[in-house]
This record gives C-alpha cells, sequence and structure tokens, in this order.
C-alpha cells in the first residue's frame, strides 16, 4: 500500500526532477523562484560558484494584486540583473506550475529584458 504524497512533498519532487536538468553557469545564471501562500521571492544564482548573484520578492512592492505584484518583482529582478551585466538566464520554475503568478514573474522578467 502507497502513501499518499502531500502537495509540498509532490512539489519537492519535481523541483528536484527540474534541477537534475537544469544549472546555472557564469554565462548562463539561474532565475530560481519560490512562491509561498503572500509573496514570491526569486533568485539568480551561479550554480558553478555557489553564490547568489542578484535577488528580490515582492514584499514592499505595490500593486492591487499578488499577480501584479509578481510581474513588477520579475521587471525589478530584470534590472537588477542588467545592472550587473547578466542578460540571459536559466529559468527554474521551482516545481510550481507555469501559470498565475509564476508566469507573470516570467512576463515581467521578459519586458525587463532578460532572455530564457
Amino acid at each position: 500500500m502507497t502513501t499518499k504524497l502531500t502537495k509540498n512533498e509532490q512539489r519537492t519532487r519535481r523541483h528536484n526532477r527540474i534541477r537534475a536538468k537544469v544549472s546555472g553557469t557564469s554565462e548562463r545564471p539561474r532565475l530560481a523562484i519560490f512562491k509561498s501562500n503572500s509573496y514570491i521571492y526569486a533568485q539568480i544564482i551561479d550554480d558553478t560558484k555557489g553564490n547568489t548573484l542578484s535577488a528580490v520578492s515582492d514584499l514592499g512592492l505595490k500593486g492591487k494584486t499578488k499577480t501584479e505584484r509578481a510581474k513588477l518583482a520579475g521587471d525589478a529582478l530584470a534590472k537588477s540583473a542588467k545592472a550587473k551585466g547578466i542578460s540571459t538566464v536559466v529559468f527554474d520554475r521551482g516545481g510550481f506550475i507555469y501559470t498565475g503568478r509564476v508566469r507573470a514573474f516570467a512576463d515581467g522578467a521578459r519586458e525587463g529584458g532578460l532572455i530564457f
């Protein structure tokens, strides 16, 4: 008899599958996303050195909905990355489904100038 996995365990398994294939380098770092019930967090990571190059969250951003704040956060991360000379990244959705806030964040980052 198998036991049913919780949603968090399912997401962790999906994330591990993604991370087996996705890795960030100095030339093309990884854009990793985490979303909680209230906020969305993202960071650009160089996995070869283990350094976080840039990070952002929607904690202080002004937007009416969580989706609007996620899009603003994506744009803010793209501007921060451009200032540090990063133009292309590998997108790591963190085991989350690519809809809603994750998609809004990605769209905001693309509009800000990041390529992935």
